[in-house]
């Protein structure tokens, strides 16, 4: 699981050093592009299923964002502390 992790974490920061050498303008087509994506997929499925490593990232990238954007993703800060609160209850109080 670790090693899905580290590789999640490998390929976004490939993507960030492709996207420091490209246009703002193909940046603002990409994101309207990949909101409209979003957009659909929500409305095929409202509650995607994210396994641990997706969302170790999501919370990462998510801090990256201004607080007015913060709060309009799929991902708010009461949804990241809910996955906290569900890990450590998972993890119990003897597991280090």
């Amino acid at each position: 699981m670790a090693l899905r992790l580290l590789y999640l974490i490998f390929l976004r920061l490939v993507g960030l050093l492709v996207l420091l050498g490209r246009s703002s303008a193909s940046k603002d087509a990409e994101l309207l592009v990949l909101r409209h994506e979003v957009a659909v997929l929500r409305s095929k499925n409202p509650r995607p299923r994210l396994d641990w490593a997706d969302r170790a990232v999501i919370a990462a990238l998510v801090r990256l964002l201004p607080t007015g954007l913060r709060l309009h993703r799929l991902v708010t800060p009461g949804t990241i502390l809910r996955w906290h609160r569900r890990l450590v209850a998972q993890s119990g109080p003897n597991d280090s």
